[in-house]
């Protein structure tokens, strides 16, 4: 098994659903929301941080996130907002502490399972949140945050009211939901 299309560092596949060429990204630390790098060479094919591949998976289901840095995109409530737990789809936060500043990104994928880009593993993993918590830089989920649809964009199916999943994303200890009410049943593609 080649790397871009085996499991991660801790052994969980990747997604099905995810296409080769955000299976084969590879990490790279300059390649972030607004450097010059990514400017020039706009993205992620041409490797990505976190933040940047996280931008390429959301970008497949349609949803965009905001090209701000960690910090900035944790304070934003115009395109994202915070949940209480997550959901297919939503951007989880880790760091070393509860402070969002060089926080890492990952991306719920259901059944206890975070898809992700790291300097450790250099190309596309799936860890559960023990995984993390195992890392001191990853130790703290600072939260989860749920990009919203642009206007007049129908939300992902799995965002819609009453959208199942096997297991519950973490719960953020104090969290609750701002922002947006939830889009109605049905206004998600189907």
């Amino acid at each position: 098994m080649t790397p871009a299309a085996g499991p991660g560092a801790a052994g969980h596949p990747l997604p099905g659903w995810l296409p080769a060429a955000l299976r084969s990204v590879r990490y790279d630390g300059a390649r972030h929301p607004g450097s010059p790098a990514v400017a020039a060479r706009p993205g992620a094919e041409y490797g990505a941080n976190c933040q940047l591949y996280a931008a390429a998976v959301l970008a497949r289901h349609g949803l965009g996130l905001p090209a701000l840095r960690s910090a900035e995109l944790w304070a934003d409530t115009g395109a994202t907002h915070r949940v209480p737990a997550a959901s297919p789809l939503d951007v989880l936060f880790f760091g070393p502490t509860e402070d969002a500043w060089g926080a890492h990104l990952g991306i719920w994928v259901g059944d206890d399972r975070i898809l992700h880009l790291c300097k450790e593993v250099g190309h596309p993993a799936v860890w559960t949140p023990a995984d993390f918590a195992r890392r001191e830089r990853y130790r703290v989920l600072i939260g989860v945050k749920r990009v919203l649809p642009a206007p007049g964009s129908p939300a992902p199916a799995c965002h819609a009211p009453g959208a199942r999943q096997a297991r519950p994303g973490p719960a953020v200890s104090g969290a609750r939901e701002t922002g947006p009410e939830p889009v109605p049943p049905g206004a998600g593609p189907g």
